[in-house]
């Protein structure tokens, strides 16, 4: 009987041990499956989206303006921020792929939400990027940004929606966004482009990388849009 005791006793423990193994596997395993999730969120959003971003240059009075555009027609039509290319000179978009095309500045554009419309004419359809419904948006949320800041081409950066500015129908965000972001997307998850990076404020006029981003919410963009698509 003693040994029998003992024996159920030894097999206890092994079962113990056995399913105590299993959930601390189960927990690293899931854990390990997070990262990797938001991982995967990062590398295919961009590499799904980046190909629809531009780089626009803009020849000015007083010298060159530099933002990132969104091909939001494959034909060559481009979304950017109009105080990128106001008062401009010349225009320039360069693709992902290198190419670069004189851009026309399309009229009425510029007139709701610092928002501009560009027209190129490239030797084959672009990629574009899918406009979402920012009435969805909600602090909080995870959102990540494509953008040219200082002239380095195809930047992402990764944050969250901080705040939602309904007075001035804006979407903060932490986010980095630097000069030459203006006119990027924030885009979700999904890849969707809830907002057109806009501006940020930083205290000390950009002496650190200390800053909030702000962003032109996908809804107001939709209006523009819809007026050449």
């Amino acid at each position: 009987m003693k040994k029998h005791l003992k024996f159920l006793s030894v097999i206890t423990v092994l079962i113990v041990s056995w399913v105590s193994g299993v959930c601390i596997n189960e927990t690293v395993y899931s854990r390990e499956n997070d990262y990797r999730s938001e991982e995967f969120i990062n590398v295919t959003v961009y590499e799904r989206i980046n190909p629809a971003i531009v780089l626009v240059e803009a020849q000015l009075p007083d010298g060159l303006s530099s933002g990132t555009g969104c091909v939001i027609n494959k034909s060559g039509i481009i979304l950017t921020s109009s105080h990128v290319v106001n008062n401009s000179t010349y225009i320039e978009v360069t693709t992902s792929k290198g190419e670069t095309y004189k851009a026309e500045l399309l009229p009425s554009s510029g007139k709701n939400g610092d928002l501009a419309i560009l027209k190129i004419k490239p030797n084959s359809p672009l990629p574009v990027i899918r406009l979402g419904d920012s009435s969805l948006v909600k602090v909080g949320q995870k959102v990540l940004a494509i953008g040219n800041p200082f002239g380095f081409n195809g930047t992402l950066t990764t944050g969250i929606v901080s705040r939602i500015d309904y007075e001035r129908n804006k979407i903060q965000t932490d986010a980095a966004i630097n000069p030459g972001s203006s006119g990027g997307p924030i885009l979700n998850a999904s890849g969707e482009v809830i907002g057109i990076s806009q501006s940020i404020y930083n205290p000390d006029n950009n002496k650190s990388n200390i800053g909030i981003g702000f962003a032109v919410p996908a809804n107001e963009v939709k209006k523009v849009v819809n007026d050449y698509i």
